[in-house]
C-alpha cells in the first residue's frame, strides 16, 4: 500500500472535528424486536481538517501537503488529538498503560494494542503508528530497553523482543505509548475559499482512517 510515514501538520489537526465511525446493520422484525450485527469489526475515524485552516500559511500548507500526497493516493500519519496516547486524556504515560499479553517462553512478538472499556465488552484497538521515542514496553513491570531487550517497527506497531530477552512463560507484556492514526485524503479537490483580506480557508478537508 502506498503511504508515506509524515505526519500532518499538527497546529492544523488540532481544530480539526472528528472521531470513530462504526458500521452496524439493523433489521427490524415484526415483533418490533431488532436483531443488529456489525459488519466491521474494527472501528475507522474521520475527520474534517477545514476547521483547523486559520491563514494563508495554513492553506499554504494543506495545499503542499495535499499534492506531495497526490489527493487520495498516499496515506500518511494524523495526530488525534482527543485519543493519541495510551494513558488517557491529561495522564502520563507508563509502562502499565495497556496488556499486550502474556508470555509463553518461545513467543517474540508482541502487536501494540489499546484498550476500550472492560466490564462489558472492552475493545482492542490495534496501534500501527506509534510515534517514535515514546515507546515504554515492560515485562513483569521492569522496563525494558529499546535497542537491547527489544526493537519497535514504528510503520506496524510490531515489538520484536531479542532472543536473550524472550519473555517466560506468564510473564505479563505491557506497554506505553503515544501513536498516530493511518489516513488518507478522503478527496481529490481542494475547494479554497479566499474572500477575506490576506486570509483564506477551505471549509472542507475530509480525512478517513485506513487499514494498513
Amino acid at each position: 500500500m502506498s503511504f508515506h510515514e509524515i505526519r500532518f501538520p499538527t497546529d492544523i489537526s488540532l481544530g480539526s472535528s472528528g472521531g470513530p465511525e462504526r458500521r452496524t446493520e439493523i433489521v427490524v422484525l415484526g415483533s418490533g424486536h431488532e436483531e443488529r450485527n456489525t459488519r466491521w469489526s474494527q472501528s475507522k475515524r474521520r475527520f474534517n481538517a477545514g476547521y483547523g485552516v486559520k491563514s494563508l500559511t495554513n492553506l499554504n500548507q494543506v495545499i503542499a501537503f495535499f499534492e506531495e500526497r497526490r489527493g487520495r493516493l498516499y496515506g500518511f500519519r494524523w495526530k488525534d488529538h482527543a485519543d493519541y496516547s495510551s494513558a488517557g486524556a491529561g495522564a502520563l504515560i507508563t509502562l502499565n498503560d495497556q496488556q499486550l499479553g502474556l508470555g509463553d517462553g518461545s513467543n517474540r512478538e508482541f502487536q501494540l494494542t489499546k484498550q476500550y472499556g472492560a466490564a462489558h465488552a472492552p475493545y482492542a484497538r490495534e496501534i500501527n503508528k506509534p510515534v517514535s521515542g515514546t515507546l515504554l514496553v515492560g515485562v513483569d513491570g521492569t522496563l525494558q530497553t529499546e535497542g537491547g531487550d527489544y526493537t519497535v517497527d514504528t510503520t506496524t506497531g510490531m515489538i520484536t523482543f531479542e532472543p536473550v530477552s524472550t519473555p517466560a512463560n506468564e510473564s505479563i507484556i505491557t506497554a506505553g505509548f503515544e501513536f498516530d492514526v493511518p489516513v488518507r485524503f478522503d478527496t481529490d479537490s481542494l475547494r479554497l475559499n479566499m474572500s477575506r483580506f490576506n486570509a483564506g480557508e477551505i471549509p472542507d478537508i475530509p480525512i478517513t482512517e485506513i487499514r494498513v
